[in-house]
């Protein structure tokens, strides 16, 4: 897509609206909706595989970053790298979570979003405040996290948002360090972005 495209979602994102403005009228339509978005590290794909070398140039991989800034990552909750899977991944039997258990869990915590008045997506800046309490250990770590990783206020925000729902969905009702953690993990990594 033109990073144009990409950028007119950004507002769409953090409102949950669209406005469509003519000279006639302006119109907002109700726009929540989740993106699910996919981007190879490089343009061929191969700069962080282990097994084949990437044949782009620093410029190619700069302009392709480029395609997708800041501001529009800043507003995207979770980026998951997802590595090539090797064959012994494939053909190896693994124990994991069944979906009936994962959707038992899941239900749980959105009951529990829904009982606070609102989906933790969704929260406004009071809801934040009111649910998203942190004690001093958290307080350090993301005070750690934001100067390290170079955090933007709505990037802090939206760790504090995923935090809480990691929380929910281990049933705890405050937020600890482990949930942060596993939450800042989710954050873009500017290494391989920018």
């Amino acid at each position: 897509f033109p990073r144009s495209a990409l950028e007119a979602l950004r507002q769409p994102i953090e409102d949950g609206v669209v406005t469509v403005s003519r000279a006639a009228a302006t119109v907002q339509y109700p726009a929540r909706f989740m993106l699910v978005a996919a981007m190879n590290p490089c343009p061929c794909g191969f700069l962080t595989d282990t097994t084949r070398q990437c044949t782009c140039t620093g410029y190619e991989r700069v302009r392709y970053r480029k395609k997708v800034s800041g501001p529009l990552l800043d507003r995207i909750d979770l980026v998951v790298d997802v590595p090539k899977i090797g064959f012994e991944k494939l053909t190896t039997e693994v124990e994991s979570e069944s979906s009936i258990v994962i959707r038992k869990r899941v239900v749980a915590a959105r009951l529990v979003q829904r009982e606070r008045g609102a989906i933790n997506r969704q929260m406004n800046t009071t809801q934040v405040k009111q649910f998203c309490i942190l004690d001093e250990q958290g307080l350090v770590f993301m005070k750690a996290a934001m100067e390290q990783l170079h955090l933007s206020p709505r990037a802090f925000t939206r760790v504090l948002k995923v935090a809480r729902t990691i929380a929910d969905l281990a049933g705890e009702a405050k937020i600890a360090v482990t949930h942060l953690a596993e939450a800042v993990q989710f954050r873009p990594k500017l290494d391989l972005l920018g």
